[in-house]
């Protein structure tokens, strides 16, 4: 079977060491040894401080998250946060009352890093041991499995001949790990990258639909229903992801205006999972993001649905200005107001 690529295999300790490293690549060694393509493999812990989880996890190649602090816990470390670049975290805001301070961490980090933007992110009703970040969140030992799904749609013509495919998948990795009580489960979000086999948007053009006209279509009640259904062991988020900047193809119809802030919270209403990697102009209101948190806040705590929210920033990029990430994983765009 092509394409068999894991987004992330993510361990959740108390206690990250040298022996959580040495897990991460048994489980990376045996997922190779049946043909899957491995992109990341990440810990996230409970009870350390971004500072020292830097300090004990010191291979750059794995992806760190410290979980959820609070606002004051997150001001306090953001000069830690600044100067390790492979540390995410999230901020619980669910039942916090959204106010200026909310926003002004975000500028913090406009200001500070902005290439740390891209590590943080509001969550609200988290569900844990998900293995994407920076939304990842510590509840028990051991470690979730994150796809990236749409890469096996490359040879399907219909949503039905990728479920197919997807659903082999679910059942190959379950048999795999199913004896192993680490193994937490799956989280069968999908999470598109790139342009092409990688990206749902291209997905959804290949099979007929233009973008604007799919998001009136049940083609993503669907595809969230088959995830949460089809998956033999369910953990984390189980969603459907519309990161803006990451899918490539969506990226395209940002620019044309075709996913404002209003689109995605609608999309991620019945299917996904918040805002993600939409791009902030350094300019833009704050009274306008604190209004936009306590619509997710408040559309989260009515239908207690996980959702959040992860702006990205250059650090000078206005409205009406291009961006300059040189990150891989964003595409460059021109700021629109939310």
């Amino acid at each position: 079977m092509p394409n068999k690529i894991i987004r992330s295999i993510c361990y959740f300790t108390k206690n990250p060491s040298r022996e959580t490293v040495g897990i991460l690549l048994d489980i990376n060694d045996l997922l190779v040894k049946n043909d899957y393509e491995i992109q990341t493999k990440r810990i996230c812990a409970s009870g350390a401080s971004v500072k020292e989880l830097g300090e004990k996890i010191s291979d750059k190649d794995i992806l760190l998250n410290v979980g959820t602090l609070n606002l004051k816990m997150a001001n306090n470390q953001l000069d830690d946060f600044f100067g390790e670049s492979n540390v995410s975290f999230n901020i619980e805001s669910s039942k916090a009352e959204i106010t200026k301070d909310c926003v002004d961490i975000l500028f913090k980090i406009i200001s500070g890093n902005s290439e740390k933007t891209f590590n943080f992110s509001y969550v609200f009703n988290n569900a844990p041991s998900s293995p994407f970040f920076p939304s990842g969140n510590y509840e028990k030992e051991g470690y979730s499995i994150g796809l990236q799904l749409t890469d096996l749609s490359e040879n399907c013509d219909t949503i039905k001949e990728w479920f197919s495919e997807i659903r082999k998948v679910f059942s190959e990795i379950n048999l795999l790990f199913k004896d192993d009580k680490e193994f937490l489960g799956i989280d069968s979000s999908i999470a598109p990258l790139f342009n092409g086999k990688s990206s749902l948007i291209d997905f959804i053009k290949k099979i007929g639909y233009d973008f604007s006209y799919s998001a009136l279509t049940d083609n993503y009640l669907k595809i969230t229903e088959f995830i949460k259904k089809e998956n033999p062991k369910s953990v984390g988020l189980c969603g459907l992801m519309f990161p803006c900047l990451e899918d490539f193809g969506l990226a395209e119809e940002y620019e044309k205006g075709n996913f404002s802030i209003e689109r995605n919270i609608f999309l991620s209403l019945h299917s996904g999972l918040g805002i993600d990697t939409y791009p902030i102009g350094i300019d833009e209101n704050k009274e306008r993001i604190i209004n936009i948190l306590k619509t997710i806040q408040g559309l989260s705590n009515k239908y207690k649905k996980p959702l959040s929210c992860r702006f990205v920033s250059d650090g000078k990029a206005k409205i009406g200005e291009k961006t300059n990430f040189k990150n891989q994983y964003l595409k460059d765009v021109i700021v629109r107001e939310l």
